[in-house]
């Protein structure tokens, strides 16, 4: 038997759990997890500072794997994989629960959250698929700004009665699944350490701010 005809064995599911960058996207998936929770119940500020930490730990992840060495290929995809399926939680399934819930679950919504995770679902495989274009640009605007926005935006609920407000968010909404989808090309923020780090002083910024509206 020759050495190309050797079986190697692959490794354990679980194994990948104890990859440092797999570690932050789980954690993003557990703030989302957190986010959509607390929406659920209408505690909306903790909901804001759970969305708001999923985007700093998925930007972390990313800024983890390229500064860590002796990653394998293996690993890397692994983690592309994982990163793309919680993306699809954190700044899909979770905005959408945010604009349902704050428009008391109503059926007249459903129409445009459909829309938001069908046209995010597309962003997700599109960029999957294509990767950055030729001039290390996004294609569309980058899903994670989703979150970003609507975390800003909902800052200024107090100064709209709630129905008038639901109504925003879903207008909101639609305009990023909108830019989400199109041809204009915007930077990929996450990979810049400096943008990295204005990242965390706007997630602490927006913690303090919401969590004392908490208090």
């Amino acid at each position: 038997m020759t050495i190309e005809n050797v079986a190697i064995p692959k490794p354990p599911i679980l194994s990948y759990i104890k990859d440092l960058p797999n570690i932050c996207s789980l954690a993003g998936l557990g703030c989302s997890l957190l986010a959509i929770y607390f929406l659920i119940i209408g505690i909306y500020p903790a909901a804001m500072i759970g969305m708001i930490w999923a985007v700093g730990f998925d930007w972390a992840d990313g800024l983890i794997a390229r500064k860590m060495k002796g990653r394998t290929g293996d690993d890397r995809a692994f983690g592309g994989t994982l990163d793309l399926l919680i993306d699809i939680v954190s700044y899909g399934v979770t905005p959408a629960i945010l604009i349902m819930s704050y428009a008391d679950f109503s059926a007249a919504f459903l129409p445009v959250v459909f829309i938001t995770l069908v046209f995010g679902a597309i962003r997700l495989s599109y960029f999957n698929t294509f990767g950055l274009s030729g001039d290390a640009k996004y294609t569309g605007l980058a899903i994670d700004n989703n979150s970003i926005i609507l975390v800003f935006v909902f800052m200024f609920a107090g100064y709209f009665e709630r129905p008038a407000f639901a109504i925003v968010l879903a207008a909101v909404g639609l305009v990023l699944a909108a830019l989400n989808v199109s041809q204009i090309k915007t930077p990929k923020l996450s990979g810049n350490p400096i943008n990295v780090a204005i990242l965390a002083v706007y997630t602490f910024t927006v913690t303090l701010i919401y969590g004392w509206t908490l208090l």
